[in-house]
């Protein structure tokens, strides 16, 4: 050895670094996987300390991982009281997931980049392009910003009616107004559906001063902030021509429709019903139609028990939970541009028409494909999940298909059978919110090691169909 000179790495050493860098930085799909499962783990981590609950002593394992994954994903489903078991430290620490997970890792780490660093990397563009599917490069920056400030704007707002509304009407002093409004608006403007009311909303269903803001807070978030930062462009196209794009247009479309046919479905099943709504006069049973319909968009509020509801009422929310809300929005589901193009695509075929139209344009080949292929993974893995859970606990078809979709389709709604669950159906949940929040395509990427190209294509032919 030469003195004062340094041995250069040997080649076996230099391909093995290469690789596994390759290997982390491979693609987005598997840095959001690994940046969302970092997320729960420290959740899981700060939850089982015993200043997280009210005895004082260590949560399970599995009740820290469970909530941490629920709060993280935005999903609601809890398997322990949230203000009776967690103390106020563990309160502020599922509030940090749920504003963390709804805000997306992604994002918040590219606000960072823009603060400190005034610049914007072109690797932390991709990471977070990938997690706000459907978004350029170019439209990062812009994007990212303004889900800063429709954040900041929708949970503030919340924040200052349920506050007053709280602290003069409901005799609770301004710091706990304050606490329970900061709370409730991170909750509901990021359909994550926590609540500090063991019994959700159900207190204040005919309070249109409590329900309304928050199922207009869920509505916003629900809607995706492509949508927001759309509409915040079409309001500076003064004297210009407007257009709004097919992705606007349909997200307002079907979000309108699915909307009404829920209050219509709800308020149809539920009319008689003496264990919901049957006490209630007309003003009540609207509103509480319209809370009802709303929450399934995807936020686990309820002002009526589902526990006491018709099964008719139970599938009707089940396909509003598996549908769900906006695409790169804090809704899940398979977002209602999935199931819409779905509905075109059946249209088209029906019709005759060799290529798939909306809302005056052609879409592509790639984005029909991708919608089918959404559709499919998703029904399959709740419809597994569901035979699971049948066969490793005694509640019914209905129960656990309520429970599957909603842990899926991160809504949070239940008929009270979580924290009945065993330790394996709780997992299997887990699962289920955590899939449902990276999307079934992330992690389906993000599992596969390396894409696989195709070097020559087989003879065509065309099976029979129906």
């Amino acid at each position: 050895m030469i003195p004062g000179r340094r041995l250069r790495p040997g080649p076996r050493w230099s391909r093995w670094r290469h690789r596994r860098r390759r290997w982390f930085w491979a693609s987005p799909p598997q840095f959001t996987v690994v940046a969302f499962a970092a997320l729960v783990l420290t959740g899981t981590g700060l939850l089982s300390l015993p200043g997280a609950t009210e005895s004082g002593e260590s949560a399970p394992p599995l009740t820290a991982l469970f909530t941490a994954a629920s709060a993280a994903s935005v999903t609601g489903l809890v398997v322990e009281d949230t203000s009776a078991y967690w103390s106020t430290p563990g309160e502020v620490v599922v509030l940090l997931l749920i504003q963390v997970g709804g805000f997306g890792v992604m994002a918040l780490a590219t606000v960072l980049a823009l603060v400190v660093g005034r610049r914007l990397g072109l690797r932390m563009a991709v990471y977070t392009g990938s997690e706000a599917k459907g978004v350029s490069l170019g439209e990062v920056r812009q994007l990212v910003t303004g889900v800063l400030w429709v954040t900041l704007l929708f949970e503030g707002a919340l924040l200052a009616v349920l506050t007053v509304r709280w602290w003069l009407a409901y005799d609770l002093t301004f710091p706990e107004a304050l606490y329970t409004g900061t709370f409730h608006s991170v909750s509901a403007f990021n359909n994550a559906g926590f609540s500090l009311y063991s019994d959700s909303m159900v207190g204040f269903a005919t309070d249109p001063w409590i329900t309304v803001p928050i199922a207009l807070a869920v509505i916003a978030g629900g809607l995706g902030f492509p949508m927001w930062v759309e509409l915040w462009r079409f309001s500076r196209r003064r004297g210009e021509p407007r257009h709004w794009s097919v992705h606007a247009k349909i997200t307002m479309g079907m979000s309108a429709a699915l909307l009404l046919i829920g209050m219509a479905a709800f308020l149809a099943t539920e009319w008689n019903n003496p264990a919901t709504m049957g006490a209630l006069n007309l003003r009540e049973k609207l509103l509480t139609g319209f809370f009802q319909a709303v929450m399934p968009r995807t936020a686990g509020f309820n002002s009526l028990d589902f526990g006491a509801m018709n099964t008719q009422t139970l599938l009707a929310t089940d396909i509003l939970m598996f549908i769900g809300g906006g695409s790169a929005g804090t809704a899940g589901g398979i977002k209602v541009t999935t199931f819409a193009i779905l509905l075109l695509v059946v249209h088209a075929n029906v019709r005759g028409e060799p290529t798939v139209h909306a809302a005056g344009r052609r879409l592509s080949q790639a984005t029909v494909t991708q919608a089918t292929t959404v559709v499919v993974l998703s029904l399959g893995l709740v419809l597994s999940a569901t035979l699971v859970l049948m066969t490793i606990t005694p509640f019914t078809l209905d129960q656990i298909l309520f429970e599957a979709t909603s842990a899926f389709a991160t809504v949070g709604l239940s008929t009270g059978i979580t924290g009945d669950l065993p330790a394996s159906g709780q997992l299997l949940l887990v699962f289920l919110m955590f899939v449902g929040r990276i999307g079934p395509i992330t992690l389906a990427s993000a599992l596969a090691m390396r894409r696989r190209g195709r070097a020559y294509e087989l003879p065509e032919e065309r099976p029979i169909v129906g």
